[in-house]
């Protein structure tokens, strides 16, 4: 049929054919460009990226390229990468959708604590005690777990002397990304 019509099912391109089948190299090489831009920026967010943010970076590699980028066009990509086995998934925290990048496993403490992270980009174990209304040793616990992964930073330097806890992955700007690229 594709032969009759004159289309090529297999061509490297994001077409009728390769949208609808999930075939084709456009996805797979997206998803090469996906592992690059995560890996770069890994030493930034600790493996945990804000998937607009990573669409928003990969236009930007990509500015060359003829096709658009859609968030659904990075999701499938990253579906393809699966078979690299753990590491890479999508992983929704409140209403923001993380790329996750480590093989780190986040249980719902950590998703409560990076949604609560969320409004400011840091959080206190006092904040995560009175909003959660979870014990401090929870929450400390859970703390030291993202912090041992890379996934927070430590902030001792506040005027009120309290500790904060910052996650890049809901605090990073993509203007950071690109200096990431850079490098």
């Amino acid at each position: 049929m594709c032969a009759k019509i004159g289309v090529d099912p297999l061509a490297s391109n994001k077409g009728f054919w390769a949208e609808l089948l999930g075939i084709g190299d456009f996805y797979y090489e997206l998803g090469v460009q996906i592992v690059d831009i995560c890996l770069a920026t890994r030493s930034h967010n600790g493996g945990l990226i804000n998937l607009q943010e990573l669409c928003t970076l990969l236009c930007q590699r990509r500015k060359t390229a003829r096709e658009a980028i859609s968030e659904d066009d990075c999701l499938r990509a990253i579906s393809k990468l699966k078979v690299l086995g753990s590491g890479f998934e999508v992983i929704s925290v409140g209403k923001k959708k993380l790329v996750r990048s480590v093989p780190t496993e986040l249980n719902k403490d950590h998703n409560e604590i990076l949604e609560l992270a969320q409004a400011h980009g840091y959080v206190t174990v006092n904040e995560v005690d009175r909003r959660l209304s979870w014990s401090s040793g929870r929450a400390i616990d859970a703390l030291d777990t993202l912090l041992e992964e890379g996934l927070a930073m430590i902030d001792d330097g506040h005027r009120d002397g309290k500790r904060r806890y910052w996650f890049p992955c809901v605090s990073f700007s993509a203007s950071v990304g690109s200096e990431a690229l850079k490098t």
